[in-house]
């Protein structure tokens, strides 16, 4: 493959989408005790808050990761260990 045609393969790549999530926690609610739910509301979590929240990239377990606080008061998300999955045993 010749080195331009590997960089246009490259920017291709670059320009696709790709959808990530990070969970934080899980909940069980009956319809009835959602339906109560109001402003203000907390919903406990099955998590504590010193466990490692689940990164997924278009819903793919990717990796782990630590909730932290940036600059500017929005929540970002610390990658500390990378998740093998089905889909990267075969990449290289």
């Amino acid at each position: 493959m010749a080195r331009d045609d590997k960089e246009d393969s490259h920017q291709a790549i670059y320009n696709v989408d790709v959808d990530i999530s990070v969970v934080l926690g899980q909940a069980n609610l009956r319809v009835n005790q959602l339906l109560k739910l109001g402003r203000g509301a907390v919903v406990e979590l099955e998590q504590r808050t010193s466990d490692p929240v689940e990164i997924f990239a278009n819903d793919v377990l990717i990796a782990k990761g630590e909730v932290v606080i940036t600059s500017g008061d929005k929540i970002g998300v610390t990658l500390t260990e990378l998740v093998k999955s089905i889909y990267s045993a075969g990449a290289k």
